[in-house]
């Protein structure tokens, strides 16, 4: 009886864990068998694996193999583990040594005549590795610039089998990362070229300083999309420790863009209205996936049209604005993914949707039930409520509007202000700050509070919604350069809600 091990990565939503591959090669027909909870994918790389192994050269043990994944009751799922699979059939087998293999971590698919494949998940599954105190990783050659962007262990790039073979024998060598990577470029699109809307490119403005989420009413072709979609160019730059984080969700998603592997601008992700609640939110038969929301962390989630969207749809959104997380249960644990991210909802103020309210042709019940979607604990989770409208002819020979470049600059120091004021507490933004925090340690002064308890006592507004309002003077005080919010700033933020709700 001989045994092989190699080692492989699990991941579960965007954290890992090593598995240990164990090859048993014994007495008995030829037959292969996979133990450990492996999924239809999984259980298909038995006959991949035997077709790799044989066209690369390399026999295949005639006795009957058992490979095991251990820990066995961590569901597997994926291709990822071919690799490990073929390593360690070989070591069984005496056909390559084991010295290479004890601090080596392989992942990659394999096709038929050997080839590695990129599989989902690399670089999280690197990340496990180092955690785990693993020296190497062994990844397709496509994945090795996504694989480079992780420290402290040595990476290197197999495109076929044959070439793990020759260097587990110390008779060739694998492809190491090449060079500096290519930083992400910005999305197309300058707030300049849009026409007017100056309270609307306030409210981005303060939107984009604090982190905030923006609803946009407003008649089709007035600017909405458009404003949305420049939301990202306001945006500081991801740090290092956030630009991981938003490449490995992309790398679990399966969009990780080859040429530009590191993500380092804040992603733009706008689902359609139809788009269902496992897509938005995550989930899918066996391993949970990540959904819009999650694809969007650091990012902008528009929806667009967001009164056709379906009702469960949106109330999905409730728990990640307010966690900035989601959780995903399955039968066999919980996948947990980050989704803090800015929602924009644009939505046209009735279904006829004129050019002017006085040409409307709707119904008042009609023109109730449309934003009716939108439901009373949803808004509460919207900070700013913009309602827009048309522009006067002349605003079209109008010139001169600040660029992104120019507002991004106020957004950036007003950004700063905030991360120096919330450093000992971990927050980066004041949209992340809890309410209690607000009204305890950071308690405004008597009469910048007035406004806001005047709109509790009169029932226009919940607790929730008075500590959204809080953040965003907050943020208002940060753009003007103040050291804590007046009378003015708080009115200014309650002006943004009860302008929505007129």
């Amino acid at each position: 009886m001989a045994l092989g091990r190699a080692f492989s990565v699990a991941v579960t939503g965007v954290d890992g864990q090593l598995v240990e591959i164990e090859a048993d090669i014994g007495q008995g027909l030829p037959s292969i068998h996979l133990v450990g909870l492996p999924d239809t994918t999984l259980n298909e790389s038995r006959d991949r694996v035997r077709a790799a192994v044989t066209n690369s050269g390399e026999k295949w043990p005639d006795g009957r193999v058992i490979l095991a994944l251990s820990p066995a009751t961590l569901p597997k799922v994926g291709s990822v583990y071919d690799l490990a699979l073929a390593a360690a059939v070989l070591d069984a087998g005496d056909a390559v040594p084991s010295a290479r293999l004890e601090g080596a971590v392989l992942l990659g698919e394999l096709a038929l005549d050997g080839r590695v494949r990129r599989a989902r998940g690399v670089l999280p599954a690197v990340l496990a590795a180092r955690a785990a105190g693993r020296s190497t990783a062994i990844v397709p050659e496509s994945a090795l610039a996504e694989a480079s962007l992780v420290d402290g262990i040595k990476v290197l790039g197999a495109a076929t089998l044959r070439e793990l073979v020759d260097w587990l024998r110390g008779e060739g060598e694998l492809r190491p990362p090449e060079g500096m990577l290519p930083s992400s470029e910005r999305p197309s699109g300058d707030l300049n070229e849009v026409i007017g809307q100056d309270e609307a490119r306030w409210a981005l403005e303060v939107a984009a300083a604090g982190g905030h989420h923006v609803l946009l009413t407003g008649p089709p072709g007035i600017g909405k999309t458009m404003l949305a979609q420049r939301l990202p160019s306001l945006l500081p730059m991801l740090t290092e420790r956030e630009s991981l984080e938003v490449t490995a969700i992309h790398s679990v998603a399966g969009i990780l863009p080859g040429d530009h592997p590191l993500i380092t601008v804040p992603p733009f992700v706008a689902p359609h209205h139809s788009t269902s609640v496992t897509a938005m939110v995550g989930g899918g038969s066996g391993s949970a996936r990540p959904g819009a929301v999650s694809c969007a962390h650091r990012g902008v989630l528009f929806l667009d049209e967001c009164a056709e969207i379906g009702t469960k749809v949106l109330e999905a959104l409730r728990t990640p604005l307010e966690e900035g997380e989601i959780r995903i249960a399955r039968r066999d644990g919980v996948a947990r993914y980050p989704a803090r991210f800015q929602l924009v909802l644009a939505a046209n103020p009735c279904p006829c949707a004129p050019a002017r309210d006085v040409d409307c042709i709707c119904a008042p019940l009609a023109r109730r039930r449309y934003l009716g979607k939108l439901s009373g604990p949803l808004m509460d989770r919207i900070d700013i409520w913009v309602q827009m409208h048309g522009q006067a002819s002349g605003a079209f020979a109008a010139s001169g509007a600040e660029s992104s470049a120019v507002v991004r600059g106020r957004v950036e120091a007003a950004r700063k202000a905030a991360a120096v004021r919330w450093q000992e507490y971990g927050w980066t933004t004041n949209a992340e700050v809890p309410g209690h925090t607000l009204r305890q340690r950071f308690r405004l002064p008597p009469e910048a509070l007035a406004p806001v308890e005047n709109a509790l006592r009169l029932g226009r507004m919940s607790a929730r919604g008075a500590d959204r309002a809080i953040r965003v003077a907050w943020t208002i005080c940060d753009l003007r350069g103040g050291e804590i919010p007046g009378t003015q700033d708080v009115m200014q933020a309650l002006n943004f809600r009860q302008r929505g709700a007129a």
